[in-house]
């Protein structure tokens, strides 16, 4: 098997950096991690997660087949050199991540209860003729969110989080970020749980307050609707950031 050369894998990264007329700190902000963990790749201290060697060849303008040999390739592999750096590339991210459907315990049953309540809530609007604008997308998005979270959601993150402070979050059409807090393995777990409580307290309560408002008083519903919903969508940014903050306060 293909083994790889972490001094000139450093060293070849440094060169296509180089070559873009990047500074570490340049690459590192494009990538979102530290200017740090930059420095210890081209000086062969440590390689990069799997998980960044698509973004990482894509910015420097090589194919992963390049970055994981080291150098360009001008012409066609044989059999046996693909199947060195397939075996190579298997072997440096052999761990899948670990996804909350195998442990999310009593979170599937208590999300599905809030979606049914919160989508009665919603019907409820619907056949009073009071149904508004917002609820039914916030609805949707809560739900999507939520789903994710309880279901699809890592439950480690790799570990390059813990070596360097980063405060984004990537996992394939999910994107946050939690702009100068660091995201790692210690407070991701309060992270998520926030992410779990919200969503299910928020597709269930703000289909509820349209219901009971847009019959109670319904010109005043009319006019708050909007900036209700935008409210409820930064507490969710809010409990996130508290989540986030109080446990890296602990450390």
């Amino acid at each position: 098997m293909y083994e790889l050369d972490k001094k000139k894998f450093g060293a070849f990264v440094a060169l296509l950096r180089r070559e873009k007329g990047w500074t570490q700190r340049e690459l590192a902000e494009r990538l979102y991690i530290s200017d740090k963990a930059v420095s210890k790749w081209e000086t062969g201290a440590s390689i990069p997660d799997t998980a960044l060697l698509m973004p990482l060849a894509e910015l420097l303008g090589v194919s992963v087949t390049e970055l994981l040999r080291c150098e360009r390739l001008g012409g066609g592999m044989d059999a046996g050199q693909v199947e060195d750096l397939v075996k190579t590339a298997i072997s440096y991210g052999a761990q899948k991540p670990e996804r909350a459907w195998r442990k999310s315990g009593h979170w599937p049953a208590v999300y599905a209860l809030c979606l049914l309540l919160g989508g009665a809530c919603l019907v409820g609007s619907l056949l009073s003729g009071r149904l508004g604008t917002y609820s039914p997308v916030f609805y949707l998005l809560c739900a999507i969110f939520g789903a994710y979270f309880v279901f699809f959601v890592r439950l480690r993150l790799p570990a390059y989080y813990d070596e360097n402070r980063i405060s984004s979050f990537s996992d394939g059409p999910v994107r946050m970020n939690l702009a100068g807090v660091a995201v790692n393995n210690s407070n991701w777990p309060r992270i998520v749980r926030a992410a779990r409580i919200w969503t299910c307290a928020a597709v269930v309560l703000c289909p509820a307050l349209e219901l009971l408002l847009s019959g109670l008083a319904p010109a005043f519903w009319q006019r708050s609707e909007r900036y209700i919903f935008a409210a409820a969508a930064l507490s969710l940014l809010a409990a996130l950031y508290a989540s986030a903050v109080r446990r890296e306060r602990r450390n």
